[in-house]
């Protein structure tokens, strides 16, 4: 079967979206070769594209068509994709965050994570990817549709918008309002020192003798959350 993975990934998010039949399209995705995978996502920007979409394409599916819930929904190796059976656990912490340990802040390897999760990860992991998936909480990022030749300008418009949305300066407490996802994946992030140097980057926000203090996780469902 000859297709274009990276497009086809799109074309499925845009299904899932408009609650259009997307039964062809996962078909396809299913029976394409291990080979075709390995050829065609040769760079991480394909990568990056190509699992993003189909994370947050896949979570809306197996949770409105599925009914599956947290925290089966991640765990569920229920996603077929070249003929073999993925999470989405997988998809996030085994390929995008190059198989770091779920529960390890971003500091520790998977020690489990298999051979083939190892061979179709990312080179260099891509803290931004945190602002591009989304779990359906009403906390995470909204769902945007990726490409490979747009990926870098996508990913920096997700981050910019998130961390303005998610930042809050109260200079009279001399705090700074953040959102948690930087604790679970701190590591991701280059620890403190590394989202202070993040927020300077994108907001302009100069954080030296300001504390920095985690926001609650809004956990409330929020389906069809699209930028």
């Amino acid at each position: 079967m000859d297709i274009n993975l990276n497009q086809t990934s799109e074309n499925l998010l845009q299904q899932v979206k408009k609650k259009a039949p997307s039964g062809h399209l996962t078909d396809a995705l299913a029976q394409i070769s291990l080979a075709q995978l390995m050829e065609q996502l040769n760079t991480d920007q394909r990568k990056r594209a190509f699992w993003i979409n189909c994370y947050n394409a896949y979570f809306q599916l197996l949770r409105t068509e599925s009914g599956l819930q947290p925290p089966d929904i991640y765990r569920a190796k229920v996603i077929r994709i070249a003929g073999v059976h993925f999470s989405l656990d997988n998809l996030e912490h085994g390929i995008l965050r190059r198989y770091r340990l779920k529960l390890g802040l971003g500091y520790l390897p998977n020690p489990l994570a298999s051979s083939l999760v190892k061979k179709l990860a990312v080179k260099k992991l891509d803290a931004r990817i945190h602002f591009a998936l989304n779990c359906g909480a009403r906390s995470c990022p909204p769902i945007g549709f990726y490409s490979t030749d747009q990926i870098e300008v996508q990913l920096e418009q997700a981050t910019l918008a998130f961390l303005e949305a998610e930042s809050t300066l109260l200079p009279d407490k001399k705090v700074v309002q953040v959102t948690r996802l930087f604790l679970w994946y701190l590591g991701d992030f280059g620890g403190w020192k590394g989202v202070r140097r993040l927020l300077k980057e994108k907001l302009g926000m100069d954080t030296r003798g300001l504390r920095l203090v985690l926001k609650p996780y809004d956990w409330t469902e929020q389906l069809d959350n699209y930028s």
